[in-house]
C-alpha cells in the first residue's frame, strides 16, 4: 500500500513554526507559487469529472497531470476528459505510460497494439520501431494526450533484474541508440513530448524501486549512458530520472535527488537542457527512504524539473506541494532554481500542451508484424491442433494494463480445439498443479510456457514436473529468455501482440471447431 507523506519530513507543511499557524504564514509573491506549482505532476481519480482540489492546482499553476487505467473508460471518454482538464488550463500538460507491450493504461480507449521493446530490439528494423512508435503517439494525439512518458532508454544487463527486462530494446547500446532514435523521432513528428526513461539507467539492478531502493554497484566507466546521449541527439524533449543509488557517482543519493547526478553530470557533461522529470515520488525507493514531501523538495532542488506525484489521493500531492512552498519560505529550496524548473516547464507546454491534429491513424499492423518477426521457433517441428495450454507467469506488475489475456486465450483465437490454463503467480500446491494439468492434457498436445522463469524458481519447478510426464510437451517462454529456455519458442514480451505471434506459430489454425467448454 503506498504510504502517505510522513509529519516529519524535511521542508514537509506539517512541521510547525513555533507561533505560526500554517494559514499565518506569509503568501509566496504569485510568480512563484506559479513557478512552484509548474513543477507538478499530479495523478488523480476519476474519469469525467476533475476533482475540486485538483482544480485549484490547476488554477494556481500545476504543471502537469498522469492518466492511469482508473482515469480511462473509452476513446469517447477520455477526449472527453482531456478537453476539459485543458478548458481549466491551456498550458497544462496531460501525460500517460505509454511504452507498448503491455505497458499502458489505454486498452479499452483503442490503443494500438505493439510489442515490447525487447521484441523491436530483436527484429532490429528501426523503420518498424519508428510504425509502432507513430501509431501510439497518433493514438494518443486523437485522444488529447501530449505527453508519453516513453520509451525505455535502459540497457538489460542482468538476468536478475526484475524491473527493466523485456521493456529494453536490448543490452547492446548501438542497437537501444537506434531504436531510441527511431521511437523519439516518430512521436516527436506526430506532436507528442517523449521522455526516455529511467536515467542514467535501472538496467543493472537487481532491486524493482518500485518496492526498495535500488543500487548499481558498477564502475562509473560501466555506466550506461550510452542511449541517453543518443536519446539527447535525436532530441528527446524529456527525460525521467531513476530511484537508484550509483556509488560511483553519488555514494548516498538515488540519481532523482543528486545534485551531481542531475546537475554535472546530465545538465553538465550531457548537455541536457529539456525537462528532467522524476519518476514517481510514492515508489518505495522514495517514499520509505525520504518520504514523498521531502523528496519533492530534494528533487527540484538537486535539479529535476518536475516531480511526479501518480497516487489518486491529492492529499499527497498537496502534501508534496506545501513542502516545495514551504522550502521556499525558508530558502532550503532556491527561487532561481524554481524558475529555472519552471521556464523549462512552460517551453515543453508550449510545444506539447495541446497535440496536433493527428492526421492519418498510425498502421494498425506494425504491431503485430513486428512481433511475428520476432518470434524464435526454437526446436519447433511443427503446429500442434487440440491443445491443452499451461500458462506460467508472475502475476502481473502494478504498472501493466492487464486485461486477463493469456497464451491461452490467444491460442483458442487461433484453434477453438484448444484449452488450457492460466497460472498467475504461484500455485497453492504445485503437485496437485501439475496432476490436474497432466489429467487435463491427456491424450492431447500438451503445450507449456513459462515467462521469466529465472526469477520464479516455481515456474521453473512446474515445467520440470510436467516435461518429466510429457517429454512431447512444447516449451514456450514469454519473457526475457533464460538458460532454462533453450529450444524453447520465444515471444521475448507478453503484450497481446506477443502472444498472438506465438500462438500463430504453435498452434495449427482451425475454422469450424466449437471452442472446448
Amino acid at each position: 500500500m503506498i504510504k502517505s507523506c510522513r509529519l516529519l519530513t524535511f521542508g514537509s507543511v506539517s512541521q510547525r513554526i513555533p507561533g505560526v499557524t500554517p494559514s499565518a504564514r506569509p503568501a509566496l509573491p504569485a510568480a512563484l507559487d506559479e513557478a512552484a506549482h509548474r513543477c507538478l505532476v499530479a495523478g488523480f481519480a476519476g474519469t469525467t469529472t476533475v476533482p475540486d482540489d485538483l482544480v485549484e492546482l490547476i488554477h494556481r499553476g500545476l504543471g502537469g497531470v498522469i492518466l492511469f487505467t482508473r482515469n480511462i473508460r473509452d476513446a469517447d471518454q477520455v477526449r472527453e476528459l482531456t478537453s476539459t482538464l485543458r478548458n481549466l488550463r491551456s498550458d497544462l500538460l496531460i501525460a500517460i505510460d505509454n511504452e507498448g507491450g503491455g505497458i499502458g493504461h489505454l486498452v479499452t480507449a483503442g490503443a494500438p497494439e505493439v510489442p515490447g521493446n525487447y521484441a523491436l530490439g530483436v527484429v532490429d528494423d528501426p523503420a518498424l520501431t519508428a510504425a509502432c512508435a507513430d501509431a501510439l503517439a497518433a493514438h494518443l494525439a486523437s485522444l488529447g494526450i501530449g505527453v508519453s512518458y516513453a520509451p525505455v532508454a535502459d540497457l538489460q544487463h542482468r538476468g536478475e533484474n526484475p524491473i527493466v527486462r523485456t521493456r529494453a530494446f536490448g543490452s547492446d547500446p548501438a542497437v537501444v541508440a537506434r531504436h531510441l532514435e527511431a521511437w523519439i523521432s516518430a512521436t516527436e513528428a506526430r506532436g507528442v513530448a517523449s521522455c526516455a526513461k529511467h536515467f542514467p539507467g535501472h538496467g543493472g539492478t537487481v532491486t524493482d524501486s518500485h518496492y526498495e531502493l535500488a543500487v548499481d554497484p558498477r564502475e562509473s566507466t560501466e555506466l550506461d549512458l550510452a542511449p541517453f546521449r543518443a536519446a539527447i541527439g535525436a532530441g528527446v524533449p524529456m527525460l525521467m530520472s531513476a530511484h537508484v543509488v550509483f556509488p560511483a557517482l553519488d555514494p548516498a543519493l538515488p540519481a532523482t535527488l543528486s545534485p551531481y547526478i542531475l546537475g554535472e553530470l546530465l545538465r553538465g557533461e550531457l548537455g541536457f537542457d529539456g525537462v528532467l522529470v522524476s519518476d514517481a515520488l510514492e515508489m518505495k525507493a522514495i517514499a520509505d527512504g525520504y518520504g514523498e514531501a521531502a523528496g519533492a523538495r530534494l528533487a527540484l532542488a538537486a535539479g529535476a524539473d518536475q516531480v511526479i506525484v501518480a497516487v489518486p489521493e491529492l492529499a499527497t500531492t498537496l502534501a508534496c506541494r506545501d513542502a516545495v512552498l514551504g522550502a521556499l519560505r525558508d530558502g532550503s529550496l532556491g527561487e532561481e532554481r524554481v524558475g529555472e524548473a519552471a521556464a523549462r516547464v512552460r517551453r515543453l507546454a508550449d510545444r506539447y500542451a495541446t497535440p496536433a491534429v493527428p492526421g492519418e491513424a498510425g498502421s494498425e499492423e506494425a504491431g503485430l508484424a513486428a512481433a511475428r518477426r520476432a518470434v524464435d521457433k526454437g526446436e519447433l517441428a511443427s503446429a500442434v491442433a487440440g491443445a491443452y495450454v499451461v500458462d506460467l507467469f508472475p502475476r502481473p506488475h502494478p504498472a501493466l494494463n492487464w486485461g486477463g489475456e493469456s497464451l491461452v486465450s490467444a491460442v483458442r483465437e487461433v484453434d477453438p480445439g484448444a484449452d488450457g490454463v492460466a497460472v498467475a503467480g504461484e500455485p497453492e500446491d504445485r503437485e496437485e498443479a501439475v496432476a490436474e494439468v497432466l489429467k487435463e492434457a491427456a491424450g492431447r498436445p500438451l503445450v507449456v510456457a513459462t515467462c521469466d522463469a529465472e526469477l520464479y524458481p516455481w515456474q521453473g519447478w512446474v515445467k520440470k514436473a510436467l516435461v518429466a510426464a510429457r517429454p512431447d510437451a512444447v516449451l514456450v517462454a514469454t519473457g526475457l529468455p533464460g538458460a532454462g529456455d533453450a529450444g524453447a519458442v520465444l515471444s521475448y514480451g507478453r503484450g497481446r501482440v506477443n502472444l498472438r505471434a506465438v500462438a500463430e506459430v504453435v498452434a495449427e489454425p482451425r475454422t469450424g471447431t466449437a471452442p472446448r467448454p
